[in-house]
């Protein structure tokens, strides 16, 4: 019931929902960059929404089905191919043996993902089976690696669990466009502005009034400095009475901005500490389209009250339910 993999670009890692609770040891939290895409994949399956799947980007992933295996495909569109026939995204396929599954480059978004039956046969490390490479933790080998040729998928599960699942195809086409949509995470952002939600932060008084209005109604770019650890955007020059401060907790989505004034929004892999201002936090839904934005997409940052916040995630939640 296995796959194996034939070829494997430097970001095709294992992950799922990440390590929870273990901030204070200094350990980064990992896990999928688009946990909706993931979610929506193990769903198809009957899984968990966080169990263990793989996160493909740049580079792509060739993958041989050494017996007869189901999977689901979510996210990107990273062009997937089953022995050279395109594949629909956000659907469950059976790969007989022998066939094989390739992804190749981005042609909408930027992470896919794939889901086994139960998720990925992998030993947790500190409660996460999630690959971290810059801690060299979790992944198949348990040193946080990439995967690599000749390395194994085995499902948890013989068969998937959740009946013939679909979902709809107007929402598999589009994406995610904002927290009601049923499929996730953004794929395309072609129609203008990527509208990215957040709740304000403890030092956003500290910015001057000038730059608070343009933070929120300027439009950002992403910055080529992008990967799992934190994306900077480029736009206008924030400043504020804070050129530093004591080295506090940061969360999932913190906006800091160093003195240079251009905003760095940290993500998965993240430090778990940071001593610049921030203007507060991307949501956990922002940060899942976030995690499907090219460099050079553009973006515009939105305040959303926690409460919103709460209930747009717990809604999400609810439709795996």
């Amino acid at each position: 019931m296995s796959l194996k993999v034939e070829r494997a670009g430097p970001l095709a890692l294992v992950v799922d929902g990440g390590r929870q609770g273990v901030r204070h040891l200094g350990v980064t939290q990992g896990g999928a960059m688009d946990w909706v895409a993931l979610g929506w994949a193990n769903w198809l399956l009957g899984n968990a929404p966080d169990a263990p799947g793989i996160e493909i980007m740049v580079g792509g992933l060739a993958l041989v089905a050494e017996a007869d295996v189901s999977v689901a495909l979510a996210g990107a569109d990273l062009g997937a191919t089953l022995d050279g026939e395109p594949l629909a995204l956000a659907e469950t396929v059976t790969l007989k043996r022998g066939q094989r599954l390739v992804f190749e480059r981005p042609k909408s978004g930027l992470r896919a993902y794939l889901a086994l039956p139960g998720g990925i046969e992998a030993s947790a490390i500190m409660g996460s089976v999630t690959s971290t490479v810059r801690e060299g933790l979790g992944g198949l080998d348990g040193f946080g690696k990439p995967l690599a040729q000749g390395d194994v998928l085995t499902p948890k599960q013989d068969r998937p669990s959740g009946g013939d699942r679909r979902l709809p195809r107007r929402d598999a086409d589009k994406g995610q466009r904002d927290a009601d949509r049923e499929q996730g995470a953004l794929v395309t952002a072609s129609d203008g502005p990527m509208a990215l939600s957040l709740v304000p932060g403890a030092q956003i008084a500290s910015f001057s009034g000038t730059s608070l209005y343009r933070a929120f109604n300027d439009v950002w770019t992403l910055d080529q400095r992008a990967d799992r650890m934190g994306i900077r955007l480029t736009g206008p020059q924030l400043e504020g009475s804070m050129s530093g401060m004591v080295s506090e907790g940061i969360p999932l989505g913190a906006v800091q901005v160093p003195p240079d004034g251009q905003p760095i929004i940290l993500m998965n892999d993240r430090q778990t500490i940071g001593g610049y201002p921030r203007l507060g936090a991307l949501t956990p839904l922002a940060c899942a389209r976030l995690a499907q934005c090219l460099p050079g997409t553009e973006v515009r940052l939105v305040p959303e009250s926690p409460e919103r916040a709460r209930d747009d995630h717990l809604r999400q939640l609810a439709r795996w339910e």
